[in-house]
Order: C-alpha cells, then structure tokens, then sequence
C-alpha cells in the first residue's frame, strides 16, 4: 500500500473521530448561569413536594389524632351500657313500689311505713344520679313532641285541644347514654289537635306519625 493511500485513511480515521467526539450538535450548550437557574427551579420543585407530602402526613396525623381520642371518649361513656340497662329494672321496680302506695296513704303516712316510703325514694334518688354521673339520663317526656329517636308510641289518645303528635302519657320512662338510647321511653302519643309548637327553648324534634311506628297498639 502506498503512502498517499495510508495517509488518506488516517486522515479519514481522524476526521471521524473528531465528529463522534463532537456533541454540540446533540446537546445545547448551557453556561454557569442558564444551569445554576434549571437546577434552583429542579430543587424549588422538589422542595414543594416535599412540603406537600409534610403537609398530608400532618392533616392524616391531626385525623386519626381525632378519631382515636373520639373512640376513646366512646369506649370510657359506652362502657357501662350493658351494666346501665341491667339496672334499669332495677330502677323500675323502685318507682313501682312507690307508686303503689296511693298519693293519699304516702301523703299521710306515719312511723314505718313514712320511713319505708323515704328510704325507697332516696334510693331511688341516689340510683338515678349515680347512673347520670356516668352519662346515663332518664327520659320523662311528657308534653314534648312525639319523637321515634326517643319514644315509642303505646297508644294514642283524640283530643283536639291538645297539640298533636305530643306526648300525652308516659306509661315507662326512657334512658339514653349520651347519644345513644338504652330504652325508649313508652308513651301515649295526642291525636286530632292543633299543630305541634315548640318552644323557643326547645329544639324542634323530627316529626312522626305515630300510626307509622311499628307495634303501636291502638285498642286503648
């Protein structure tokens, strides 16, 4: 091979090289200033994912910081329901032991039986504030409005002057623990009167046909 062939291939070798070595046309070329901005606009973007994700680990945390201490309250209030609703009878029996003195003998009475009278009311008494100090609360609605999230319609008894759906007769007082009911109260609910007005101090209940709630016995 002659020199000039040998000589045109290498000038050939060098001249690839240069090009493959050359990436300008590929990437443009940034200076110190046009890089330093790309890479503060990369952290400023990462920077607010960051505080983004910071801030949905706060509010999840802040939540389940709520749900635990409302189950918390919930287990300490409910954890006397079935103790609560056993002793219901309890209660029950007191007030009809009372009540089955008439008014006038309980009025009247004298030595032994005004002391049996006085020694069953103050149980009774301090059986019913013992139960509301742990958030047990009787429900004794008579002249309120019918409410089914509380009440539960026996009977109902016509009388147009009275206001209708309201609560006539209460035949067994009802308890709630907090929110929840441990027994409905049992009541005569009127019928046929005027609309039902409540109070300004009193908190409208959800109205209700009595006729609607399930059981009601209407033969009394």
């Amino acid at each position: 091979m002659s020199d000039e062939m040998q000589k045109s291939e290498a000038d050939e070798e060098q001249v690839a090289e240069a090009q493959a070595g050359d990436t300008t046309s590929e990437e443009p070329y940034l200076n110190p200033l046009e890089a330093a901005e790309l890479r503060i606009a990369e952290l400023e973007r990462d920077a607010a994912e960051m505080k983004e994700q910071l801030l949905r680990t706060i509010a999840d945390m802040e939540n389940l910081r709520r749900r635990t201490e409302k189950e918390v309250k919930d287990a300490k209030q409910f954890s006397v329901t079935s103790f609560a609703r056993d002793m219901l009878a309890v209660a029950d029996n007191l007030r009809r032991g009372l009540e089955t003195i008439p008014d006038e003998e309980r009025a009247n009475a004298e030595g032994t039986l005004r002391a049996l009278l006085d020694g069953t009311a103050m149980t009774e008494r301090e059986m019913l504030k013992t139960l509301e100090k742990h958030g047990v609360k009787k429900l004794n609605p008579e002249g309120e409005k019918f409410d089914p999230n509380y009440h539960q319609a026996m009977f109902e008894v016509p009388n147009p002057e009275v206001p209708n759906n309201s609560v006539v007769q209460v035949v067994q007082a009802g308890y709630v623990i907090g929110t929840r009911v441990l027994r409905p109260a049992m009541v005569g609910v009127a019928k046929g009167g005027p609309k039902f007005v409540a109070k300004p101090d009193e908190q409208e209940a959800p109205s209700a046909d009595p006729s609607d709630i399930e059981g009601i016995d209407k033969s009394v």
